[in-house]
């Protein structure tokens, strides 16, 4: 057996650049539509003269894993969990928002955004805190969450009806 394996290293040498680029041309791409995801959230963003943190920090100059209030998985690097919360935005939450493949929280506590949510369907956690809401919580929110949304928060709205 040992004499099979200097080439079965020499094997894994020239195989070694074709996986690296396979993974990182597929990170890539998925970079991407996290990237261009979280753009058109920014660009529905109406008001954030409180805290212009998203217009300064979330551009293409940088790596969306180092925007602030981005979480990347450590494996894949796709955006993962989304906190935003005390920034004070004014805005819509775009269907966009949706294409996060692998959001798993979003916590816009402490903004406006009375928005629906039914395109974001891995969620497992959900703080919609201190947002303003009012009227009756609109059951559409939730219907394609269909991972199983382990925590919900809403306190501190203003939700009437049943």
């Amino acid at each position: 057996m040992e004499r099979y394996s200097p080439i079965l290293q020499l094997l894994a040498l020239f195989r070694l650049p074709y996986l690296l680029s396979h993974n990182l041309a597929n990170t890539t791409i998925d970079l991407k539509t996290d990237e261009s995801s979280l753009l058109a959230f920014k660009s529905h963003i109406t008001n954030d003269s409180f805290d212009p943190t998203l217009r300064k920090n979330w551009t293409t100059k940088t790596s969306i894993c180092n925007w602030i209030g981005v979480t990347c998985g450590s494996r894949h690097r796709w955006v993962i969990a989304l906190n935003i919360s005390y920034m004070f935005l004014e805005g819509t939450i775009p269907p966009h928002i949706g294409n996060l493949s692998f959001l798993v929280s979003l916590n816009i506590t402490g903004n406006r955004f009375p928005e629906e949510l039914a395109h974001l369907r891995r969620l497992r956690v959900l703080d919609f805190s201190n947002n303003s809401f009012a009227g009756e919580l609109p059951r559409t929110w939730f219907s394609n969450m269909t991972d199983g949304l382990e925590e919900l928060y809403l306190n501190h709205n203003n939700f009437s009806g049943s």
